[in-house]
């Protein structure tokens, strides 16, 4: 987890199945068993170990069992630390909720069904950032549909252009014709009454 130094969690993201009340206590219980004193990284009590590592304002957390190899949590703690950096221009709280998915998928990377993955920092920006090539094809059928629609909608403007010029000319003769009769008729009466 990513949490305030008063132990409010930003992100947090669990490997093995743990109600979510029971993560915010453990994170609520943590800034409590800190003892400023020390110089540690890591913090136990009965039931877990907390491996830690200040960031500014915030600790990045790492919560695991007291029989979990420790070196092994300094490292995939310290790979952790790593990744906030590559995906937040700033280690402060809104920036870190603002990319909280990219973080979790990145932590994915990271860790699997509660164990280390043998990756680093390299690889995971790649495999974040790898495309399928399912998205690929759907994304090429949607510009397609897109460009299609777009080509529709032109051609249908150029048809109702076309009609409505075609409706002005012929009320542009109509009236041409309508004046021509009058005309005539005015020309016809004329002579009639003459």
């Amino acid at each position: 987890a990513v949490c305030t130094k008063a132990g409010k969690a930003i992100v947090s993201r669990q490997f093995v199945e743990m109600t979510r009340t029971r993560i915010e206590g453990l994170l609520a219980a943590f800034p409590k068993l800190m003892n400023t004193g020390k110089q540690h990284t890591f913090v136990e009590t009965e039931s877990v170990r907390y491996v830690y590592q200040p960031m500014e304002k915030l600790y990045m957390v790492l919560i695991t069992t007291k029989n979990s190899n420790i070196l092994e949590d300094l490292e995939t703690l310290r790979l952790f630390s790593r990744v906030i950096p590559e995906y937040c221009r700033a280690l402060e709280e809104n920036e870190i909720s603002e990319h909280c998915f990219d973080l979790i998928f990145a932590f994915d990377e990271i860790v699997a069904l509660g164990y280390r993955e043998n990756v680093n920092l390299a690889q995971i920006r790649t495999f974040t950032e790898m495309d399928s090539h399912e998205e690929k094809v759907f994304r090429a059928v949607r510009e397609t549909q897109e460009r299609e629609a777009k080509a529709e909608m032109r051609r249908k403007a150029k048809e109702l252009q076309q009609a409505r010029r075609d409706a002005e000319r012929q009320a542009s003769q109509s009236a041409g014709i309508t004046a021509a009769l009058f005309n005539l008729f005015k020309i016809g009466l004329y002579f009639n009454i003459v």
